[in-house]
């Protein structure tokens, strides 16, 4: 009996220490950028309560939809001529 008790606690316990809320992608905070503003929100009020990963994921997201994927060529305009 009392091997079953202590199985059933450390189960119960391993299953209390999961997975804990999913996490947005960094593709999905792109394209939905109302939750990318929230995120970065809840990552400036309480970083540690949001998560490490969430932030970092939310701070890719922002850099994506500034700067752009990185795939494309930067080709410089032709210089004016006055």
């Amino acid at each position: 009996m009392m091997r079953f008790s202590v199985a059933a606690w450390i189960v119960l316990s391993l299953l209390a220490c999961g997975r804990g809320m999913p996490v947005d992608s960094v593709d999905s905070l792109v394209t939905h950028p109302d939750r990318l503003k929230e995120v970065m929100h809840q990552c400036q009020e309480d970083r540690a309560k949001t998560g490490e990963v969430e932030c970092m994921h939310a701070s890719e997201a922002f850099r994506r939809r500034f700067m752009g994927d990185g795939k494309g060529k930067y080709t410089p305009q032709p210089p004016a001529k006055y």
